[in-house]
């Protein structure tokens, strides 16, 4: 049991297409990054964290905050502040960033303390395929299995990165961490219905 909100594939799909109406509307004056498709890999995420256990992200984090209990009209609210891309709720113990890769040296920095002071709890961190075939990426994940930090890094492929296809990008056909089974690496793949940014209709800001 990990004291956590019992929510359903359908109670995520309906707050995003929630937050697509609400900006193709022209309300919310920042960009969103919305998730679609991913939902029952989410909650089987989830089904490992702990209300105590840290949660960071990148610009897409609508989901872990709602499955690690911050109330959906908080996160509505941050939202309509133009704050999708940067949610944090440092009382519910979870954090985002904009910045490719902004995150991970961060959640490491956690995991060392978490270790330092024999605490219980772990940290987990979301990136996306292409930020995990980054350098830091590389570092943060082979530091942290080093030294046996209380990490796991979430890995979401969704086969592109802003415009690209990450595998082509690289000229290959399989990454790095896409076979992996490692125990700190949770590496899933999913189809989305919206762009990398927006919901499908253009918005002027």
């Amino acid at each position: 049991m990990n004291n956590l909100p019992n929510l359903t594939p359908d109670d995520l799909i309906s707050f995003e297409e929630k937050v697509a109406e609400t900006f193709n509307s022209g309300i919310i004056k920042a960009p969103v990054h919305l998730y679609h498709g991913n939902e029952h890999q989410m909650i089987d995420v989830f089904s490992e964290i702990n209300h105590e256990d840290w949660v960071l992200c990148s610009w897409r984090s609508h989901y872990q905050c709602l499955l690690k209990g911050v109330p959906q009209q908080e996160v509505m609210d941050e939202i309509l502040k133009g704050r999708s891309i940067s949610l944090c709720f440092p009382e519910y113990r979870i954090l985002s960033s904009a910045i490719v890769t902004g995150v991970l040296p961060i959640a490491v920095g956690i995991a060392m303390s978490i270790k330092r002071e024999n605490g219980t709890n772990k940290v987990h961190v979301f990136l996306g395929e292409m930020t995990s075939e980054t350098g830091l990426a590389h570092e943060c994940i082979k530091y942290s299995t080093n030294h046996d930090l209380p990490i796991r890094f979430v890995i979401e492929d969704n086969g592109k990165s802003v415009c690209s296809d990450t595998r082509e990008v690289w000229n290959t056909n399989a990454l790095t961490y896409e076979n992996s089974t490692a125990d700190n690496i949770y590496y899933y793949k999913y189809d989305t219905k919206y762009p990398h940014a927006g919901a499908g209709k253009r918005v002027q800001f």
